[in-house]
């Protein structure tokens, strides 16, 4: 309070008329103030305070704002604690009514901005600024400023851009945007809501322009940015019943010319012919159908889905029977409450094939393997580390066992033919997928982990392909059954119940029931090799259904079940991984084409 008061004197002195600080200098080198009530007045509750040697300096340490309130009491105070903080500017005293003061301006103008008043409110703001240019009425009041040039320039700009035809683009400069964005500035300016109704009636003129000239897809475009623009249906209504007649006769002759492109291969101009169709209003049911034709010319080339086939090789004969996939999109892995769920099954997510694929009917033979074999002179993995794991009949266990190969049983016998091969590691399956490629000109290749198991699924979401329980008949895949029975008379400690199909170790190819899709031993039989490298989960996975490959991976997935999967193995999600050049007598492979 002693700065404070020692300011306002200082103050009170400077201001009277006739008397310089230079003159006070000169009567006298510093000015004692014995007794407050002096400068101040004859004394009060307030200021009957006194002080010896009270010091007032003779020049103002801090230059004077020149600014002025227009309410004579409120600019009174700010004279007087201007100048006051001119000469002490570090007063607290002076520093707290200032403040006090710049709240009662702070209130005024937030009332000015409601009021819409804000030419008044950047006056006051311009004191408050002097005291405190931190206070948020200044943002809000700027903020006020800006919106109110906002929603003008966007008028004006709307306008011209009506005048000149830019009814909706170029984009971000044209009237329905310009005329939209001042409406959501202010919400209640008319100017910016006849504007709008100015465009949409410019728009639907255009339209209708437009269609006579035959360019229908740009009428119904346009059209369509009128009703967007500004509601009245029945203007709307009123100029597609113009188009109507307009394009009545042209339809008929663009469905001919989607069907002559999709002849010719032509899709690309087939599928804008079909754009154009779409945006006439074509019979919806006619439009489903030419979609559905370009969509499976682009989707499987020659083929259809569901459609079997085999390559010619270029030795003699054919390569595997092969069907095709339908596109689509499923979930891939397990859900969490699903039954002797692993963690690396998921988590789920959604896998699309934009295009159809095909995959061998069967898995690979031994008859297909030795083609392969007699006419490359291939050494296998079990050839080069001199044997590989069987099943041991007595036991029960699986043993390594020299002198085994792709040539043998899951016992280490003979195999026939129609076996499926096994003891055969990832790398033989990629040789002889590159094979096959060098014999049909065709890309075969493993299928991608996603592949094998959206086709395993064929549509289901259960456990199983068949469902969530033991398989409906017996002769649906090859997998561990309680009423199987081994040659030796053992049977299966875990196993699906009251189940048999009628087989201990692989069946020939194809023996059992095919899955939806038309595939066999999908889910049973023998496991089977995939391109994939091994990962201990699906985080960061692929979503298009390409295989998930790591440069320099050793380890690779196997998926599908074996004729020694218990329940929890023969899962749809269930997945194991083995080293590249691993062999075994539970794991063999099919291939992939595209198309």
């Amino acid at each position: 309070m002693r700065h404070l008061l020692l300011a306002i004197c200082a103050a009170l002195i400077l201001a009277v008329p006739g008397v310089s600080a230079q003159d006070e200098g000169d009567a006298e080198e510093q000015r004692r103030v014995r007794r407050l009530g002096d400068v101040i007045g004859s004394g009060g509750d307030e200021f009957s305070i006194g002080f010896e040697d009270l010091e007032i300096p003779q020049e103002p340490v801090e230059e004077i704002p020149e600014v002025s309130l227009p309410d004579p009491a409120q600019d009174a105070r700010l004279q007087t604690l201007l100048r006051a903080r001119a000469f002490v500017p570090d007063d607290p005293d002076t520093l707290a009514a200032l403040d006090d003061l710049a709240d009662e301006l702070s209130g005024d103008i937030a009332a000015l901005i409601d009021a819409g008043n804000l030419d008044e409110a950047q006056r006051l703001a311009g004191v408050v600024a002097i005291i405190d240019d931190s206070r948020p009425v200044l943002g809000q009041l700027e903020s006020a400023v800006s919106h109110r040039s906002a929603v003008a320039g966007a008028l004006g700009a709307a306008q011209v851009a009506l005048d000149e035809g830019r009814l909706t683009s170029p984009e971000g400069d044209n009237a329905a945007e310009l005329f939209a964005r001042a409406l959501e500035l202010d919400p209640d300016n008319a100017d910016a809501a006849s504007g709008l109704e100015a465009t949409h009636q410019a728009i639907i003129a255009r339209a209708v322009e437009t269609a006579e000239a035959l360019d229908f897809e740009q009428a119904e475009a346009l059209l369509a940015s009128a009703e967007s623009v500004h509601d009245a249906p029945e203007a709307v209504d009123a100029a597609l019943e113009q188009i109507r007649q307009v394009r009545a006769g042209h339809v008929s002759d663009l469905d001919q010319e989607v069907l002559a492109s999709i002849d010719a291969e032509n899709y690309d101009d087939a599928e804008s012919t079909l754009n154009e169709l779409i945006a006439l209003g074509h019979d919806s049911s006619r439009i489903e159908y030419l979609k559905g034709a370009l969509e499976d010319a682009r989707l499987y080339g020659q083929f259809e889905p569901g459609q079997t086939f085999s390559d010619a090789l270029s030795l003699s004969g054919d390569g595997p029977d092969m069907i095709v996939i339908p596109a689509g999109s499923f979930e891939m892995g397990s859900p969490d409450r699903e039954r002797d769920r692993s963690s690396n099954e998921g988590p789920q997510r959604r896998v699309t094939f934009e295009r159809g694929f095909a995959l061998s009917v069967t898995e690979v033979s031994v008859g297909q393997f030795a083609r392969f074999i007699q006419a490359t002179g291939y050494r296998t993995d079990a050839d080069i580390s001199g044997g590989t794991q069987v099943y041991n009949l007595e036991s029960g266990r699986m043993e390594e066992r020299r002198g085994v190969n792709w040539r043998r049983d899951y016992i280490g016998e003979e195999a026939t033919a129609d076996l499926p091969v096994i003891h055969v590691s990832w790398r033989d399956a990629k040789a002889y997928a590159q094979w096959l490629s060098e014999e049909t000109g065709r890309n075969y290749r493993l299928p991608s982990e996603a592949e094998f198991e959206y086709a395993l699924r064929a549509g289901s979401t259960t456990m199983y392909w068949w469902g969530d329980k033991s398989p409906p008949e017996n002769d649906t895949e090859n997998i561990t059954g309680d009423r199987d029975v081994s040659p030796s008379g053992a049977r299966w400690n875990v196993a699906f119940r009251r189940y048999s199909d009628g087989h201990w170790g692989p069946a020939p190819v194809g023996s059992l029931r095919p899955n939806p899709f038309g595939l066999y031993d999908m889910g049973g039989n023998v496991m089977e090799w995939v391109e994939d490298c091994w990962h201990d989960s699906y985080v960061q996975a692929p979503t298009d259904g390409s295989a998930w490959v790591n440069p320099g991976c050793s380890r690779h997935v196997v998926r599908g079940a074996s004729w020694s999967s218990t329940p929890a193995m023969s899962r749809s999600a269930f997945r194991i991984s083995s080293n590249e050049s691993n062999t075994d007598t539970r794991v063999g492979f099919r291939v992939a084409r595209d198309l």
